[in-house]
């Protein structure tokens, strides 16, 4: 199999328009914004999908329309998830190393680079 190729026919234009539906019905706008949540590849993200696929997915979102809400229990938002740039992710790992080391050592390390070290 070449790469980028799915392994198995097309799915059909009635498929590929039942699945659509369906997304929509769970709140979904189309393809790549259901992409994360379904787990969906970046070919399926474009609509692309195999007859395989595509019934799997139909099957899925069907059992879970089909499947009794509880009414007492408000929907559950995902929280969103915090960017954190390489930067940040390195000082907050040397911030959890310096406190290893005892505070007169780090002092007497800031006074021999020039640093005036007081006390609290």
């Amino acid at each position: 199999m070449a790469f980028g190729q799915s392994a198995g026919p097309p799915a059909s234009h009635r498929q590929i328009a039942e699945l659509l539906a369906l997304l929509q019905q769970a709140g979904h706008t189309d393809f790549r914004d259901a992409r994360g949540p379904m787990g969906f590849t970046q070919r399926q993200g474009n609509g692309k999908f195999t007859r395989d696929e595509a019934d799997a997915f139909i099957d899925l979102l069907t059992d879970q329309a089909d499947a009794p809400a509880d009414l007492d229990a408000p929907p559950t938002p995902r929280p969103a998830r915090e960017r954190v740039t390489a930067a940040e992710r390195i000082a907050a790992t040397q911030a959890r190393e310096i406190h290893k080391y005892p505070s007169e050592l780090l002092a007497a390390e800031l006074q021999r680079r020039g640093w005036a070290v007081i006390e609290p």
